[in-house]
């Protein structure tokens, strides 16, 4: 199925300060017309970095998610700054955040969240060859910095506040790359 539906039209139906809303008019390559709403896509690209100290350790954080009015166990990530590449995005990320810079950076997998409703993109980072070091990051509270054993993932992944699907992809990746001994190239 290569051949995607043409778009009609599209129209912004609300705003706020973080959020746009569009309605997106489609053509099928059947000729089945329709209307779908999405969130606009951010200007803004993301990463998110899973920081290994060794090939079993993995430093996570615990923040709040006002979406789920509840605290997650979670990976380190935010949204590139103006002339940032994704490099210096995720060792920026890296230390305001967990408190520590990556010598080695390679991306793993480009993932989509909910592609039916918004084209919000995140680029998973495999963080290597950790250092302390810490920026002033712009959260509104200190966030909790531990660490947890890939060896012991399936246990994690069992907490209740362990569930935000994409950190749990990346960490099976990280865990399944580093378990079979193949290497990850830089970009």
């Amino acid at each position: 199925m290569e051949n995607k539906p043409e778009i009609l039209d599209t129209r912004l139906v609300a705003r706020s300060r973080l959020f746009g809303i569009e309605e997106v008019h489609l053509r099928f390559t059947n000729g089945t017309e329709c209307e779908f709403e999405r969130l606009r896509t951010p200007p803004i690209a993301g990463i998110m970095c899973v920081p290994l100290l060794d090939d079993d350790t993995v430093v996570l954080i615990r923040e709040y998610g006002v979406g789920t009015e509840e605290y997650h166990i979670t990976l380190p990530k935010g949204g590139t700054e103006h002339g940032e590449d994704w490099r210096e995005t995720a060792n920026r990320e890296l230390q305001e955040e967990a408190g520590y810079r990556a010598e080695h950076l390679a991306w793993m997998k480009d993932m989509t969240l909910s592609p039916g409703y918004m084209g919000h993109h995140i680029r998973v980072i495999l963080a290597e060859g950790l250092s302390e070091s810490s920026l002033p990051g712009d959260e509104p509270e200190p966030l909790e910095v531990f660490t947890w054993k890939l060896s012991q993932l399936d246990e994690l992944v069992a907490r209740e506040d362990m569930n935000e699907a994409r950190v749990i992809a990346a960490l099976y990746m990280a865990r399944d790359l580093k378990q079979g001994g193949r290497p990850v190239q830089e970009a």
